[in-house]
């Protein structure tokens, strides 16, 4: 899942407010995030398999610590803690936690059964909603929807009650929009280096989230989120 994971930071501005879209980001890809590293490092591996699923070529076999359950439960609590110890603030270091753990509970229901419970050994699973295009498609841009709308209704530029989308955010949601059609549609990647210098890209993603976020509560008059 791609958008899916972006609709979850955006539509968490609505329970923590005080919290910057770039952060938000951050916690709803901190595992893809860390995973092409990983990649680079030798550490974790993926492999080009067509066909593997309707929607992706790749064969996620082996990401045991970014991707397993127990690994996202670590990940999750860490940043929370991180972010609580920085902010003094436990509700939204809570609330990013739960937005961590959220990128493996839509990885279940998109992925095949590739996601480990536990480091090594012990089972895998997935629901494999990826063998579907059509519903995989159907899924993510209407979360992303929801995501945008529910982000745009508690940011409101201008003060004028009501959100409207700025140029930072328009190119961030364009962007994000031309990437994932991309990967639905377009060749499979040559590699898996090629796979993780693009997914160190996302950091574009979360850098754009912080100029849009920044400029929609100075817009409004309201104070920069963290």
């Amino acid at each position: 899942m791609f958008l899916g994971h972006f609709a979850v930071g955006f539509g968490a501005k609505k329970i923590a407010p005080k919290v910057s879209l770039g952060t938000l980001f951050i916690a709803a890809q901190l595992t893809d995030l860390m995973w092409p590293l990983l990649l680079l490092l030798g550490i974790e591996h993926v492999r080009i398999d067509p066909g593997n699923t309707a929607l992706t070529p790749l064969d996620f076999f082996d990401y045991p610590y970014t991707h397993s359950l127990l690994g996202a439960v670590v990940i999750a609590a860490v940043f929370g803690h991180i972010y609580r110890m920085f902010t003094k603030d436990l509700k939204s270091g809570l609330i990013l936690s739960g937005v961590v753990l959220s990128h493996w509970v839509l990885d279940f229901i998109t992925h095949r059964p590739d996601l480990p419970l536990f480091f090594r050994g012990g089972p895998k699973v997935g629901l494999g909603l990826w063998n579907s295009v059509p519903a995989t498609m159907v899924l993510e841009l209407g979360l992303f929807a929801a995501g945008l709308t529910l982000y745009l209704r508690n940011v409101k530029p201008g003060g004028r009650g009501r959100g409207r989308i700025t140029l930072s955010l328009a190119a961030l949601v364009i962007l994000l929009l031309v990437v994932y059609f991309m990967n639905v549609f377009g060749p499979p990647p040559p590699g898996e280096t090629a796979i993780a210098v693009a997914g160190n890209l996302m950091w574009l993603f979360v850098l754009l989230a912080y100029r849009a976020d920044r400029t929609a509560r100075s817009e409004s008059g309201q104070g920069v989120p963290r």
